[in-house]
């Protein structure tokens, strides 16, 4: 499609007169005498606005509009038809074949101008397309997920990785619709849109805010922020589609309240008057202040020209033959759709009795034949205003009904979350001091199951070591197995108090290292153990934020899990500690070359007292893991393993940001 403006009129003074008055608006023209010359210019390329005149040397120029309608590549572009029609039917035949726009002749060349100006900002902005949605979110799985679902709908898509670079893609593609996550390094979703309610050419974009958050806070804070819809990233597809279709739609018809003709905007007026020479009159005195004038000889056409055709005033002969005036105005004023259009009564009568005849049908004014066109014109100037006025207080109103509603609704929907949020509050409440309740008797049993465990190993040495000799083999087995399941006992509550504390300790989040820590854990193991043929391997970025003496728990039971798992190899042990990034998020791994495991019993890993080896192969109580869980979680992290048996495992954590840290504390 090309930029230019197509004018198809036999009058060369026609074309030459509309091509200086477009060239003035800074718009390029492609002149044509017929048809023939139209139907060559088109196989260069379509137009972006034809300007058609009816009656042409080779055809009928509704009969061309005809063929533009068919051909794919102008079934939508705007057209204006330009004719002196001597019938009415002519122009009802052109707008029901698709013309856009009909102007009559005579004709203003600046309101053609800015007629058509109106159409191709309409056809930039009204025509049927794909709705272009921009997706912001740091999960490039998730991202591409919704993006999948919302090509699948049919939509245009856009994706982001942050916040910044969102604002970015906002400002170049200007998205009929943002869909942002609310939970974002750098800049987040309510920062996001923030920032583009303060841009003026953005601000009216609607945004959907996404959040893994269950809580009412969250869905308060993204409305407060500026969001027009919120959804919790669990709820269903449907549940996102539904909330952005609502989104758009409300969109629409803000745009199309804002769309409302200005005071100073082109007007056209239908005269109806059974005079031809009134008529003629009347449309070139109307035609000085700028108007189009439709001209209708009855009132049957301008009830069939008003079935199709806008128009922003009527003037009304009050005595025709026919359908009479007064009858043409109680079915205007009686049409839900033309209510509002101003309609000012004409007659040539004189006397109240005419006056009131027009006012009892609905007419806006009335105006006798014999005044001045002067006064006429003032008339119309004056109801014009009030239309123009009324149109403006009554898309106010209905804003500030509509902004009332959606304000009442959301403090109900916020006084039931209020309600809400205290019953939950109050049942954490709750289960904190159960949850401290159940930590002390946890630890208080731990504390006095260790005397008689320790009484029960003492006895047993003093028994093996003074009268060992002089006791059977069996005796001596049992003793030794009395001591063992002490020991192992003591072991167990051993476990389970560092697992009590990792629950109750402080979290001071600071930056640490992880190779540090790993350094001297490995250390020390080595020190046990000096004769064991081993590497330790620090791979990637160890930086990371967290409690160092809790991630250095972390650390002892991870690379001690892997000295253990890997003490029977024939290959020289290796332990890798290392950082990959996955979705914009740093983690951290604990590789060995160890015996694996099967990953079917991979989610009891982390459960105490869960072991995926025997006593015999490998000692431990079970504890450990669920300890490394349970300070990961603290953190706002996550952890999980992959392995194989025979060829080692690899467990995977992050650490979660500062803030989500803070919050899991």
């Amino acid at each position: 499609m090309t930029d230019e403006i197509m004018i198809v009129d036999d009058s060369l003074t026609i074309r030459m007169d509309l091509q200086d008055a477009f060239t003035a608006a800074g718009l390029a023209t492609r002149l044509c005498g017929n048809l023939a010359q139209a139907r060559e210019a088109m196989a260069h390329g379509a137009p972006a606005l034809v300007i058609l005149d009816v009656l042409l040397p080779d055809g009928d120029g509704v009969d061309f509009l005809g063929e533009l309608r068919n051909d794919e590549r102008t079934a939508r572009t705007p057209v204006l038809m330009l004719s002196a029609e001597a019938e009415i039917k002519d122009r009802i035949r052109g707008i029901k074949r698709g013309a856009d726009e009909y102007v009559g002749k005579p004709y203003d060349s600046g309101y053609v101008v800015a007629r058509a100006m109106a159409l191709l900002r309409k056809s930039e902005t009204g025509k049927p397309r794909a709705p272009s949605i921009l997706v912001i979110d740091d999960s490039l799985t998730y991202r591409e997920e919704l993006a999948k679902l919302l090509g699948d709908a049919g939509f245009r898509v856009t994706q982001a990785g942050s916040g910044e670079e969102g604002l970015r893609r906002a400002a170049d593609g200007r998205p009929d619709a943002i869909i942002v996550d609310g939970i974002m390094p750098g800049i987040t979703g309510a920062t996001f849109v923030r920032r583009l309610r303060l841009d003026p050419g953005l601000s009216p974009t609607p945004c959907l805010m996404l959040t893994a958050s269950e809580g009412a806070a969250s869905e308060v804070a993204a409305l407060d922020a500026g969001a027009d819809a919120y959804v919790r990233k669990d709820e269903s597809n449907m549940i996102v589609m539904a909330r952005l279709r609502a989104m758009l739609r409300q969109a629409e018809e803000s745009r199309e309240r804002s769309r409302a003709a200005g005071l100073f905007d082109p007007k056209r007026i239908l005269a109806v008057d059974d005079s031809l020479t009134y008529l003629e009159a009347l449309a070139e005195h109307l035609r000085l202040d700028g108007y189009e004038v439709v001209k209708a000889k009855s009132g049957e056409e301008a009830l069939e020209l008003l079935s199709v055709e806008r128009v922003d005033c009527v003037l009304l002969d009050l005595q025709m033959p026919g359908l009479s005036g007064t009858e043409t105005c109680k079915r205007i004023k009686g049409s839900s759709a033309l209510r509002n259009v101003p309609l000012i009564m004409l007659t040539a009568l004189e006397g109240p009795e005419a006056m009131v005849a027009g006012i009892n049908a609905g007419a806006d004014d009335y105006v006798a034949k014999s005044a001045d066109f002067e006064v006429l014109r003032a008339r119309l100037r004056a109801q014009l205003r009030r239309k123009q006025y009324e149109d403006e207080n009554r898309n106010v109103r209905e804003e500030i009904m509509r902004k009332d509603a959606e304000t009442r609704a959301v403090r109900r929907n916020a006084d039931a979350r209020a309600e809400l949020l205290v019953q939950v509050e109050k049942k954490n409440a709750e289960l904190q001091m159960l949850n401290k309740e159940m930590q002390s008797f946890a630890y208080s049993v731990s504390h006095d199951l260790r005397q008689p465990l320790r009484s029960m190993d003492g006895f047993s040495k003093v028994l093996l070591d003074k009268y060992g000799g002089a006791i059977d083999d069996e005796a001596r087995h049992y003793l030794q197995r009395i001591r063992a399941g002490a020991q192992r006992m003591g072991a167990l509550i051993d476990g389970l108090l560092l697992l009590s504390r990792v629950t109750r300790a402080d979290l001071t989040a600071r930056p640490i290292d992880v190779g540090q820590i790993s350094r001297r854990v490995y250390d020390r193991l080595r020190d046990a153990e000096p004769g064991r043929n081993a590497e330790l391997a620090l791979t990637g970025d160890l930086k990371g934020t967290g409690d160092d003496r809790l991630i250095e728990t972390v650390l002892e039971n991870l690379l001690g899990n892997a000295w253990k798992f890997t003490g029977r190899n024939t290959a020289p042990t290796r332990i890798e500690v290392g950082s990959v990034e996955q979705d914009n998020e740093r983690v951290f791994f604990v590789r060995d070359n160890g015996v694996g495991f099967k990953m079917d019993y991979a989610d009891k890993l982390f459960g105490p007292f869960q072991r995926l080896h025997s006593e015999e192969e490998f000692a431990g109580t079970g504890i450990g893991l669920a300890t490394v869980q349970r300070i990961i979680h603290r953190h706002g992290g996550r952890i999980w393993a992959q392995a194989e048996v025979g060829r080692g495992a690899t467990f995977y954590f992050s650490l979660g940001a500062p803030a989500a840290q803070k919050a899991a504390v």
